[in-house]
């Protein structure tokens, strides 16, 4: 498990007005229902951001992440996993969520994701022209991958995921993506993006990798106090690289 009940996300850099967050449906064209959480911030902004969850889904962690975007200055919204097989709503800690997580397949993530940018572009007054994707652990991974799966996107963020799902479509991988890895995960090693960094550099594609030495997985949680530098370091790096590649999409 990433995040857990207690963890909450550390603050932006800088902090402005939102409007009231709130839990909605969407439709994927697969026919799936699917859980979000979608906020705006007061202030017309063109950017979006859709969240990849971890392994639990769409729990209380993931809501408070999009507030925090929105108060930088995104239309955010993000998602749940298990619309097509979870019989409960509820992603608290009892919530068993291992049985959904191994139904889940690639094309179900592209399909979610493809719901949410489609909300992002449609609702509001203001026109959503830059949107990204930002994703920690089973996320990240879905959020790199994305950068293949889901057409149009600005740029691909993901926080201590697998390079594997992005491995696996490399050749079709046209977004630009960021990793932010954590220098202490026991499982996910820096070494193992390797070969996709080179990939996507050599074929022109903006493709950055951050490891912050000392820090454990899941370290973005402004609980961590030994960790407040690399939580905050990792929002300048999410800010100048959606900032670059804003109106690039």
């Amino acid at each position: 498990m990433c995040h857990d009940d207690a963890s909450r996300p550390p603050a932006p850099p800088t902090i402005g007005e939102i409007q009231a967050g709130k839990r909605i449906r969407l439709d994927a064209a697969d026919g799936n229902s699917l859980m979000a959480y979608s906020v705006r911030p007061q202030v017309a902004t063109s950017r979006g951001i859709v969240i990849l969850p971890d392994v639990r889904g769409l729990h209380a962690y993931y809501c408070d992440l999009a507030d925090r975007f929105a108060e930088a200055g995104f239309a955010a919204i993000a998602i749940d996993y298990f619309g097509r097989t979870a019989d409960t709503d509820d992603r608290a800690e009892p919530f068993e969520f291992w049985p959904h997580v191994e139904q889940t397949t690639p094309a179900g993530v592209a399909a979610d994701t493809a719901a949410a940018v489609s909300h992002l572009r449609a609702a509001g007054d203001a026109a959503i022209t830059d949107i990204f994707t930002v994703g920690f652990c089973f996320g990240g991974g879905n959020s790199w991958r994305q950068a293949a799966d889901t057409p149009g996107l600005a740029g691909c963020i993901g926080f201590y995921g697998r390079a594997d799902g992005a491995r696996a479509v490399e050749e079709q991988i046209s977004a630009p993506i960021l990793c932010l890895l954590a220098g202490e995960d026991e499982k996910i090693r820096p070494e193992q993006f390797d070969g996709l960094i080179a990939n996507l550099t050599g074929r022109g594609i903006d493709a950055q990798r951050y490891v912050y030495d000392g820090a454990p997985h899941s370290f973005f949680d402004r609980s961590f106090a030994d960790h407040q530098a690399s939580c905050a370091d990792a929002w300048a790096r999410i800010i100048a690289f959606t900032d670059m590649h804003s109106g690039n999409a």
